[in-house]
């Protein structure tokens, strides 16, 4: 059932370990995942944080989720937004959105943890214009699916007969499983892609080892069984095929070269809107 196995490639972003596997040299997106990165787990000092100076989104949604620490999410459109483990802070770039990701200031006097994953959500061509926007999604209101031993945070999209509320923009699912011990669930079949990442644990895939830090993606049309050996954490994600294919430089996603290069004109230029109270920027890299 296995049809791909992406394995990751390690980056330091400001000095947080990240490792990055979607895109990938042989697999470029799941459904609309076009994006998928690890980061962390990381320790910060007293005095140290994470400090994502402000920079442009175009074409996608971004989604973060958090295992361990905080992050103050500041946006072009007014938006600041403190996200705390299992709660979903969902950006809709559309045609142009400026944010920074930093540490609390509140938080920085003393030692703390930082974990999770970051996904861009490629959106439709009909969309790839629209309205930028942010949500905030507090843990409480996102479904919980269990298993004897094993429970699923539903973050966005639909699966297992369960909705997310989580505005989206095409067929997708997106979970978090953290198994207590041995344990198995089934991926349903519904969706035209699947896969999942694992975080740590001893998983398998019908069977088939899938190790850490690593992606498997399955074949479409039959249930796959996963199953942990004891304590796990993984995510499942997947949805429908985009509408073609995706542009992707640097910040930016589009259905053209031509959406790309305007928007690396705009920001060159500095044309999109201001993140408030930010004065600091990443300047386009220009190769």
């Amino acid at each position: 059932m296995i049809s791909d196995v992406v394995k990751p490639q390690v980056k330091d972003v400001d000095g947080l370990p990240v490792r990055r596997l979607l895109p990938s040299a042989g697999r470029k997106m799941v459904g609309p995942f076009i994006f998928f990165d690890h980061m962390g787990p990381a320790q910060f000092r007293p005095g140290e944080g994470l400090d994502v100076r402000p920079h442009p989104h175009i074409g996608l949604a971004t989604v973060t989720y958090l295992f361990d620490g905080a992050i103050m999410h500041r946006d072009s459109l007014g938006c600041e937004q403190r996200i705390t483990p299992g709660d979903v802070n969902w950006m809709t770039a559309g045609h142009g959105i400026v944010h920074s990701e930093r540490s609390p200031d509140h938080e920085r006097s003393q030692a703390r943890g930082l974990h999770g994953i970051q996904i861009w959500i490629a959106l439709p061509r009909a969309d790839e214009r629209t309205d930028p926007e942010f949500v905030h999604h507090p843990k409480a209101t996102l479904p919980v699916l269990q298993w004897p031993e094993v429970e699923m945070r539903l973050i966005a999209g639909s699966g297992w007969g369960e909705h997310s509320p989580v505005k989206i923009y095409s067929p997708m699912f997106y979970g978090a499983v953290t198994a207590r011990s041995a344990a198995r669930f089934e991926l349903p079949a519904e969706h035209e892609e699947r896969a999942i990442y694992v975080i740590d644990g001893k998983v398998t895939a019908d069977g088939e080892p899938v190790m850490p830090h690593t992606i498997a993606v399955f074949d479409s049309g039959a249930a796959v069984e996963i199953a942990t050996a004891g304590p796990a954490r993984l995510m499942v994600f997947g949805g429908a095929r985009l509408d073609g294919d995706r542009f992707i430089h640097w910040n930016f996603v589009a259905s053209s070269r031509e959406l790309i290069e305007e928007a690396r004109m705009r920001w060159r230029e500095q044309r999109f809107p201001r993140v408030p109270n930010e004065t600091e920027f990443i300047p386009l890299p220009e190769r």
